[in-house]
């Protein structure tokens, strides 16, 4: 079994017997870089909401609130220590050099609004937040779009969770060809773009 399915399966169990607190956790975790996705998670608690163990309020809300913690502490390792600490450390939470090289570069492209964006985005997600602190942006700006994106996300993914019930965890499965369709239309759209800045 791959570590990332240990540790789901491990705050799956900590969110089914310990609440809302463990919603906010693995958000949190989520949102600094781990390897726990959030496809796994929000669907979980989804799936608790239908059988009345969590409100849908209440899942939003802590879920949105550790998605901003979370963020919020990678943007402070990014604005105070930048990318030569995430070099040198990184590796001891699985993070690759090369995912954090291409969320820059989409950092770098795409400007502030990528904060928005990157939440609905696999592997940008869980680094975007790193080089908006290397780039000094305005934190109020920073976490008025990551609070909006990450409650779109999560609470896309808590009603999908909510629909499927008992069959929430097969959502992982799906996701990740759902992934590969919204990199494909980012792709596309890039090529759209270079074509008429070409013309």
């Amino acid at each position: 079994m791959a570590i990332t399915e240990i540790i789901i399966q491990y705050i799956t169990g900590l969110i089914a017997s310990g609440g809302y607190f463990f919603v906010f956790l693995a958000m949190v975790l989520e949102s600094t870089a781990l390897p726990l996705p959030s496809e796994a998670i929000m669907p979980f608690a989804g799936f608790l909401i239908s059988t009345g163990q969590f409100s849908f309020l209440g899942v939003i809300l802590f879920s949105m609130l550790g998605s901003l913690v979370g963020s919020l502490i990678s943007y402070y390792i990014g604005f105070y220590l930048g990318k030569p600490f995430i070099l040198k450390y990184g590796k001891y939470f699985l993070l690759k050099s090369h995912d954090l090289t291409k969320t820059e570069n989409f950092f770098a492209k795409h400007g502030e609004k990528t904060i928005f964006i990157s939440r609905f985005i696999p592997v940008v997600r869980h680094l975007i937040s790193l080089p908006a602190g290397a780039a000094k942006m305005n934190i109020f700006k920073f976490s008025a779009l990551t609070i909006l994106g990450a409650t779109a996300w999560n609470a896309f993914l808590t009603w999908l969770g909510f629909a499927l019930r008992e069959n929430w965890d097969q959502l992982e499965q799906y996701a990740k060809y759902a992934d590969y369709f919204i990199l494909l239309a980012i792709l596309a759209a890039v090529v759209i773009i270079f074509q008429k800045r070409i013309k």
